[in-house]
């Protein structure tokens, strides 16, 4: 469909709580997704949330797809996070294991920080035909989710990096590194 303008750190839209999608595998909904996914290949994004393109709906999207053998430029060492269209979440941490790394975000380009993440994540919710979707996830998978479905809540990363001395700009962490955050 279209590739959208990303909203950035500042926008009000992204400081909202997203709104429920009431009706599943309508037109509108298809258009959505797929402006989600154009918006998040073109960028390079590990995944996208509705908010991020103005449209403040529960709805997020991450992973590759299975067919896309394509390493992620901004995430080059991370693992391969199945494609995955997710709408109405509901996350529940599995355990009480939390790590730091770092995380960007296409709404807040050019910088990284250290966020804690539950390192296992039990989440719920449909894909975009109303099916039910319930996954046990670790790792980069569970940080994805949770980062994603921040945005839902309005919440950024840079809200839950506990010492700003771990964010900044994504040229200076990592000089040597062509790591694209634009």
């Amino acid at each position: 469909m279209a590739i959208k303008t990303v909203l950035r750190m500042g926008d009000p839209i992204l400081l909202m709580k997203a709104a429920p999608v009431e009706q599943f595998d309508t037109p509108e909904l298809h258009d959505l997704i797929q402006n989600l996914e154009d918006t998040m290949l073109h960028m390079n994004g590990a995944g996208i949330a509705a908010p991020q393109i103005g449209e403040s709906v529960r709805v997020v999207i991450f992973g590759q797809k299975d067919s896309d053998e394509r390493i992620n430029p901004r995430y080059p060492d991370a693992d391969v996070v199945p494609y995955t269209v997710l709408i109405n979440p509901t996350l529940t941490p599995v355990g009480s294991e939390i790590e730091k790394d770092w995380e960007g975000c296409l709404s807040v380009p050019g910088m990284r920080g250290i966020v804690p993440r539950h390192t296992r994540l039990h989440y719920k919710g449909f894909d975009q035909y109303g099916n039910r979707i319930d996954r046990l996830v670790s790792g980069f998978h569970a940080r994805v989710v949770q980062h994603e479905c921040d945005h839902l809540d309005g919440i950024l990363y840079p809200m839950r990096i506990p010492d700003l001395k771990d964010f900044g700009y994504t040229d200076v962490f990592f000089p040597n590194q062509d790591i694209q955050d634009d």
